[in-house]
C-alpha cells in the first residue's frame, strides 16, 4: 500500500511540481476526471497544471504502483525462503529504482539450476569462500580435500569453486551498478551486416558497418538498428573496454598474489564474460529502446496533434477526387454536412486518356451542385490530376487543394467505413475520406488508426501499449481542445471526448437520431447510461449551434451558467446581450464573483470564451500551389528554389512535398544555422517554406533540401 509520504515527494520532484498539486491531481483522476477536464475546468484546484503536467503525474504514479506490487512479490519470495531479514525489507521498501530492486533480489530469484548451483551441490561452496578468503597459500592442495565421488579431481573442485564465485561476482550490485554506468557513458554500438543477407539488406547500407558511442547514438538511428537485427539483416552489439571493466572487477575482489587470486581472477574473467556482459548489455539495450521509444512517440504525437489541429475548410460544398492510372479518378460530391451525393468514375490519364471528356465531367458536377472547392488526393497520379483540374474553367470561384492520402486506404476497409457506406467499393469511400479531411481533418481522422496516418517515425518499432496510450491521450485533448458540435459528430468523434467512450457515443448518435438533434446540453442527461459524472466530464466539450441558451455553444461549462447569468443580471441584461456586447464585458469586475469553487482562473477563463463563442481555434484551410514547371523527380535540378509543404517532422529532420510523388529530406543541419535538438523546435507540420535543392538521386528517389 503506498501512502502519501512514499508517493507525494517522489511524484513531486519528479515532474516539478508541489506535493499538493500531485495530491489535488490525484483526488481528481481516482475520482474519475479526465486530463483534459481537469486541465480545463479545475484550474484552482490543481494551480493551473497542463495537460502534460497532469499526464505525467498519472504515469509517475502508475510505475510507482507498479513497483510496489514488484516489491511485494519479491518480499514474498525471499520469505518463502526464509531469507528475509528486517535489514533486507528495510531495504526494499524504501528501494525506489525498479533495476536497484531487482539486483537486490538476484541472489533470491529462482532460476534454472546453473553451473554454480550444481558446484553448490557437489560440496564445494566452502572451497569458494576459502578462495574468496585469500588466506589459504596451498589452494591446490586444499582443494584436495573436496574430492569425492561427485569431484574426482582437485581440477574438477576448483573449476566448481570458479562457478561459484563468478556468480557471486555477477549478484554483487555494486559490480552490476559498475557495469551499467560504464555501458551508459562508454559504450560503443556496433552493427555489421549478415553477409548472406548483404544484397537484401540495402535499405540498412549505413549500417552494414556502422559504430558509434551509445550516448551520442540518436533514437532513429538507434531503431533502425534494432529494425534491421530483428528482420535478421544486422547483426547489433555494444562494447565496453574489457580490460579496464575486468580489471575494476579483480580490484574489488583480489587483495593478494598467489594461487587464490588467480583462480579468482580466472572465475571473474568468465562470470564477466558468461554472465555479467549478457546480462548488463541486454538490460542497457532495453533502456535505450525505451528511451529511443519514448522519444519516437513524442515525436509521432505531436506530429499526429498538429495534424488533428490543421485548419478545416468547414462546412462547404466539395468534389473530392481520388487520383489514378489505369483504374481511372474516383469522384465524390458531398454537401456542406459531408453527406454523399454523387459518384463516378474518370479516365483522364494513361492508357485511355480521356482529357476533355473528364474536364467536362468535373465542370458539369462542379455547376450541378455548386461545388465550393476540390480535394485531389495527393497520391499517384496527383499532380496530373491537378493539371487536369487547374486546366478547367469554371464559371465560379473553385479552389483547389491537395490533400494527404495517408490512411485513406485503412479507413477505406475498415468497419467504420462498411458500416457508412454498405453498398460503395473501398475506392469510393476513400474519395469521401479526402473530401471530408479536406473540410475537417479532426472528425475524419480519429476513424483511422494514428499508427496508419504516416507522420512518425519508426511507429511499428516501438513499444505499441505505450504508442497507443500516447496517441489516444493526444486524439483526446485535441477533440477537447477544439469543441464538438453535438448534433453532428459522428460516434467515432465523440468516443473522444472527455467521460464518452463507445457505448455512450453510441447511444448519444441514437438518442439523436430519435429526438431530431440535441437542443440543450442538459438533455444528454436523457441520453441511457449517461450519469451525472459523465455529464460533467463531457458537458463542456460538446457545443450546440443555434441553441436555446447561448452559452451552449461555448466551452463555458453548464456548472458556471449561473456566474455568467448573475454577471448579466447585474448589468440589467441578458446572457445573449452579454455575448454580443464587448463593451459590456469590460465592465465585468471578475473579482466580485470569486467564490469557494469558481475562482479567478475560471472566470477569466468564462469570459475569454464569451468573446469568441462558437469560434474554432484552428482558423481556416488555405489553398497551397506547387511550381508549376516541376512536376516529377526528373525535373528537379540542384539549385532550385522551390515552394514546399512540411508533410512528416522525424527527429532527424522534415519531409517537405515539393509537388512530385517523392518528398524531399530536409535535414536537420539544413534547416537554420542555429544548433537545434529538434526541427520542431523550427518546423510544423503543414507549414509552407520556399527551399533550396542541395541534393537529387533519381535512381534511388532521394531528394536534398536546404532552408539555408
Amino acid at each position: 500500500m503506498m501512502t502519501e509520504s512514499f508517493y507525494l515527494p517522489y511524484i513531486a520532484n519528479a515532474v516539478g511540481v508541489r506535493q499538493d498539486q500531485v495530491k489535488k491531481t490525484l483526488e481528481l483522476l481516482q475520482g474519475g476526471a479526465t486530463i483534459p477536464f481537469i486541465a480545463r475546468y479545475r484550474k484552482e484546484v490543481t494551480s493551473h497544471l497542463d495537460e502534460v503536467q497532469i499526464g505525467e503525474i498519472q504515469k509517475k504514479y502508475q510505475k510507482l504502483e507498479e513497483l510496489v506490487a514488484r516489491k511485494q512479490t519479491v518480499l514474498e519470495a525471499i520469505e518463502s525462503q526464509g531469507k528475509l531479514t528486517p535489514e533486507l525489507r528495510d531495504r526494499i521498501e524504501k528501494c525506489m529504482d525498479p533495476i536497484e530492486l531487482e539486483d537486490i533480489y538476484l541472489p533470491y530469484k529462482k532460476k534454472r539450476k546453473t553451473r554454480a548451483d550444481i558446484a553448490k551441490e557437489k560440496g564445494l561452496d566452502a572451497l569458494a569462500q576459502l578462495i574468496l578468503q585469500q588466506k589459504e597459500k596451498n589452494i591446490f592442495g586444499a582443494a584436495k580435500n573436496f574430492i569425492n565421488e561427485l569431484v574426482p579431481n582437485e581440477e574438477e573442485a576448483l573449476q566448481g569453486a570458479r562457478d561459484i564465485i563468478a556468480e557471486t561476482v555477477n549478484e554483487e550490485e555494486s559490480c552490476r551498478d559498475y557495469l551499467r554506468n560504464v555501458f551508459r557513458k562508454h559504450g560503443v554500438i556496433s552493427s555489421k551486416v549478415v553477409k548472406t543477407k548483404a544484397e537484401e539488406a540495402v535499405v540498412y547500407k549505413d549500417y552494414f558497418e556502422f559504430s558509434e558511442p551509445v550516448p551520442r547514438c540518436p533514437s532513429h538511428r538507434y531503431l533502425a538498428m534494432m529494425r534491421g537485427e530483428q528482420e535478421g539483416m544486422l547483426r547489433v552489439f555494444i562494447d565496453i573496454d574489457e580490460e579496464r571493466a575486468v580489471a575494476w572487477l579483480e580490484r574489488k575482489f583480489i587483495f593478494t598474489r598467489g594461487d587464490a587470486a588467480d583462480q579468482i581472477s580466472l572465475a571473474i574473467a568468465d562470470g564477466y564474460k558468461r554472465l555479467m556482459v549478457p546480462s548488463i548489455e541486454n538490460q542497457i539495450r532495453t533502456e535505450y529502446k525505451e528511451k529511443a521509444d519514448e522519444e519516437a512517440i513524442k515525436v509521432f504525437s505531436e506530429n499526429l496533434r498538429q495534424l488533428l489541429l490543421a485548419a478545416p475548410l468547414g462546412q462547404k460544398s466539395i468534389l473530392a477526387l481520388d487520383p489514378g492510372f489505369r483504374t481511372g479518378c474516383k469522384l465524390v460530391c458531398l454537401n456542406e454536412r459531408g453527406d454523399l451525393i454523387h459518384n463516378s468514375t474518370i479516365y483522364p490519364h494513361p492508357p485511355q486518356n480521356q482529357w476533355s471528356e473528364s474536364q467536362a465531367a468535373i465542370r458539369a458536377l462542379v455547376d450541378r451542385y455548386n461545388v465550393d472547392s476540390i480535394a485531389i488526393g495527393n497520391g499517384t497520379a496527383s499532380r496530373e490530376s491537378r493539371d487536369l483540374v487547374e486546366g478547367i474553367r469554371f464559371d465560379r470561384q473553385v479552389k483547389i487543394f491537395v490533400v494527404s492520402e495517408n490512411g485513406a486506404s485503412i479507413y477505406s476497409a475498415s468497419e467504420a467505413a462498411r458500416e457508412e457506406f454498405p453498398d460503395k467499393d473501398v475506392t469510393v469511400r476513400g474519395a469521401i475520406s479526402i473530401g471530408r479531411r479536406l473540410m475537417d481533418p479532426l472528425a475524419e481522422l480519429v476513424k483511422i488508426d494514428p499508427k496508419s496516418i504516416g507522420v512518425g517515425q519508426y511507429q511499428h518499432d516501438v513499444d505499441q501499449i505505450r504508442l497507443k496510450e500516447s496517441l489516444d491521450m493526444t486524439v483526446m485533448s485535441c477533440v477537447n481542445s477544439v469543441g464538438i458540435n453535438l448534433n453532428t459528430a459522428s460516434k467515432h468523434l465523440l468516443m473522444y471526448v472527455s467521460g464518452l467512450g463507445p457505448t455512450l457515443s453510441q447511444n448519444i448518435v441514437k438518442f439523436r437520431e430519435e429526438k431530431g438533434g440535441f437542443t440543450s446540453r442538459n438533455q444528454l442527461k436523457e441520453v441511457p447510461r449517461l450519469g451525472e459524472k459523465a455529464y460533467e466530464q463531457c458537458a463542456g466539450f460538446l457545443r450546440i449551434k443555434d441553441a436555446h441558451d447561448p452559452l451552449d455553444n461555448t466551452a463555458v461549462h453548464p456548472e458556471s451558467y449561473g456566474v455568467v447569468a448573475k454577471m448579466a443580471s447585474d448589468m440589467g441584461v441578458t446572457v445573449k446581450q452579454l455575448i454580443e456586447d464587448p463593451v459590456l464585458r469590460k465592465k465585468i469586475e471578475l473579482t466580485r464573483y470569486v467564490t469557494e469553487k469558481t475562482g479567478l482562473p475560471t472566470l477569466q477563463d468564462i469570459l475569454k470564451e464569451l468573446e469568441k463563442p462558437g469560434l474554432d481555434p484552428r482558423g481556416e484551410a488555405r489553398a497551397f500551389a506547387f511550381d508549376a514547371t516541376v512536376k516529377t523527380i526528373e525535373d528537379v535540378r540542384a539549385g532550385m528554389l522551390l515552394p514546399g509543404i512540411v508533410t512528416n517532422l522525424t527527429a532527424f529532420g522534415a519531409f517537405v512535398d515539393i509537388g512530385v510523388k517523392q518528398d524531399g529530406l530536409l535535414h536537420i543541419s539544413q534547416i537554420t544555422r542555429k544548433f537545434i535538438k529538434s526541427p520542431a523546435e523550427v518546423l510544423k507540420l503543414h507549414q509552407e517554406l520556399n527551399v533550396k535543392v542541395i541534393e537529387v538521386d533519381v535512381a534511388r528517389k532521394r531528394i536534398n533540401l536546404s532552408l539555408l
